[in-house]
């Protein structure tokens, strides 16, 4: 025997944004940009970097120093190496997460205007 399924109208999202007035829109615009993930992508590119920095500190001043032809031991490469692997990734993750943070900045500046050129 099979199950009785009532099915329920599912509501519908801009039904339920036109009951919302133009503040509680923004408001729950903000929220939905408040976990968009600029925080984690920010702390992450900042560690990544960081350890980018130290490995290439290690390598220059711990590690016996880099030459003309490189890297003077084997800690010396294998640091250098993780220095110039993370550099370009971890950069890369702060501008983004910078951008992403700019964004959220300037749609909370704006967003009261905007929900009210949507009214319109």
């Amino acid at each position: 025997m099979a199950p009785h399924i009532i099915p329920f109208p599912a509501p519908r999202a801009d039904r339920a944004a036109e009951d919302l007035p133009a503040r509680a829109r923004h408001t729950e615009h903000l929220a939905l940009n408040a976990e968009d993930g600029t925080l984690p992508l920010l702390r992450s590119g900042f560690s990544v970097a960081g350890a980018s920095a130290v490995a290439l500190c290690l390598a220059l001043f711990v590690f016996g120093g880099v030459g003309p032809q490189g890297a003077r031991t084997s800690l010396g490469w294998l640091s250098l190496m993780v220095a110039l692997m993370c550099m370009p990734f971890g950069l890369l993750m702060l501008f983004l997460g910078g951008a992403k943070w700019l964004r959220n900045q300037r749609l909370s500046r704006l967003g009261p205007r905007l929900c009210r050129r949507g009214e319109r």
